[in-house]
């Protein structure tokens, strides 16, 4: 389409669905026990073009589009979305941004991106102004559920497919980390770089005895969520007073800008992470990474790789993204044109319009939540 036809054009509606999918075994973290994810996807329309996005979240975030959010985006101009996405945050004033909210926004943050992108015939990567051809990627998944065997095979799989950077979770028994975390090690070899992520297990005090521990033990250079991501002092004292070597690292429930000034004004984190599907999508992803940036710190990705790897590869101080097990099957089941690691990193792929995803229709509605 031509530009001015693009600019012509009108959101005439959204279309929403949420899609609930077991996960192939049960999984843990340090906080958290789940057997299913759920992701609620968005396509909006304008001109005779579909944007898609997503975000993963409750089945509610898409009761909330459709009773807050569809009639604010209804004939805004597909080519202004950050004024869309003003409009949006003001909708949710009396409902409450954080949280659902901003997960609810950034569902048609991403989809309004892409139908940008497709109106205009360009890559989603071009259209948000691309800083890098590709995103690094490191596998995660090591659920405190798993098996020793299990462990080994996913961590030494990502390896093997030329992923050099692999994390598992720890914090749940404690007392059974040592041997994970010598398997892990194992199985991934000396040269791969090992994370750990707590998802907030510890206690102050713990987390600096396991960051000693880690990092002198098992060699491991990133330690995300020691502590509550929401206890930005025990964050800031975790990182003054862990090895060198050993970043700390958080942000993936990041929603609200003010999440991130705040987070980056307390000197918490060596790394600041953010979740394209829970900071406002792309409109909140490029407002993070500007503080980042400001910080002086650099931005890593949380999960959903297929949009995540278009959003990063416009972040100027961009590190890595997390390349998450569930969200890469749930991708895979859901969408055509997925991308896959090479040399490991994520490219984003530039012969096709917008994030070149299609929903998988049939599919799709196997698991209609």
């Amino acid at each position: 389409m031509s530009v001015t036809r693009a600019r012509s054009a009108e959101v005439t509606g959204l279309d929403i669905g949420a899609y609930t999918i077991p996960t192939d075994e049960p999984e843990s973290d340090g906080t958290l026990e789940w057997d299913s994810t759920t992701i609620v996807v968005v396509e909006a329309h304008a001109g005779g073009e579909t944007g898609l996005g997503y975000t993963y979240s409750d089945a509610a975030a898409g009761k909330l589009i459709e009773s807050r959010l569809a009639e604010v985006v209804r004939g805004c101009d597909p080519m202004e979305v950050r004024a869309a996405w003003t409009a949006m945050s003001r909708a949710l004033r009396n409902v409450g941004r954080p949280g659902l909210g901003f997960m609810a926004l950034s569902a048609v943050d991403t989809a309004l991106w892409d139908l940008k992108a497709r109106l205009l015939g360009v890559p989603l990567v071009s259209a948000l102004d691309t800083a890098h051809d590709d995103v690094p990627v490191y596998g995660s998944g090591g659920f405190t559920s798993y098996s020793l065997d299990r462990l080994r095979e996913q961590l030494a799989g990502w390896v093997n497919e030329g992923i050099p950077r692999v994390k598992l979770k720890i914090g749940r028994s404690p007392d059974e980390d040592p041997r994970r975390l010598d398997a892990a090690r194992e199985a991934v070899g000396d040269d791969t770089e090992l994370y750990v992520d707590a998802n907030g297990a510890f206690a102050r005090k713990q987390a600096l005895a396991w960051a000693e521990r880690v990092a002198l033990e098992w060699n491991v250079s990133w330690f995300e969520e020691p502590v509550s991501s929401e206890d930005l002092e025990g964050l800031r004292l975790l990182r003054d007073a862990a090895p060198a070597g050993l970043e700390i690292a958080a942000g993936e429930y990041g929603d609200t800008p003010a999440y991130f000034r705040q987070m980056l004004a307390a000197g918490a984190v060596d790394c600041l992470q953010a979740d394209v599907t829970r900071c406002g999508g792309f409109t909140g992803l490029m407002h993070a990474a500007e503080l980042s940036d400001a910080a002086g710190i650099d931005l890593s990705g949380h999960c959903a790789p297929q949009l995540s790897a278009h959003g990063l590869a416009a972040v100027r101080r961009l590190r890595h993204l997390e390349y998450f097990h569930d969200h890469i099957r749930v991708e895979s089941m859901l969408f055509d044109g997925v991308l896959e690691p090479e040399g490991g990193a994520l490219r984003p792929d530039r012969s096709r319009p917008g994030n070149g995803l299609e929903l998988k229709r049939e599919e799709a509605e196997r698991w209609a939540a």
